[in-house]
């Protein structure tokens, strides 16, 4: 019982990354095409992913409060249409949506079931 309880913790340590700061995918590319690069944001931003009407998408840290039509209009001027996305999970902005929160708390659920049934 020990033993499981301790590899519940670890398993939960691991998978968890608790206190640290957002991380977003920083690019523009076209097509989406591969984003490698990635930024540490402040505790006040979450992850955008804009898709550009001629096929560009663009994806960086923005501040929450500015992820709006009207506030990315002013930011981006030179872009004359275009769709959004913004999240707050770490690296949330990928051309492929994983959610790295939601498979943690699994794994730590299965782990716990686990733990419990085997004693």
């Amino acid at each position: 019982m020990k033993y499981s309880i301790g590899l519940f913790v670890v398993v939960c340590s691991v998978t968890i990354s608790v206190g640290s700061s957002l991380q977003c995918y920083k690019c523009s590319d076209y097509y989406g095409g591969r984003c490698e690069k990635v930024q540490e944001c402040s505790y006040e931003d979450s992850c955008l992913t804009l898709h550009e009407k001629g096929g560009k998408t663009i994806r960086q840290c923005i501040r929450y409060t500015d992820c709006d039509n009207s506030r990315l209009s002013q930011m981006f001027p030179a872009v004359s249409g275009f769709t959004y996305r913004c999240c707050n999970s770490n690296l949330c902005n990928s051309a492929h949506s994983v959610s790295a929160p939601l498979l943690s708390l699994l794994i730590c659920l299965l782990s716990l079931c686990w733990s419990c049934c085997s004693a």
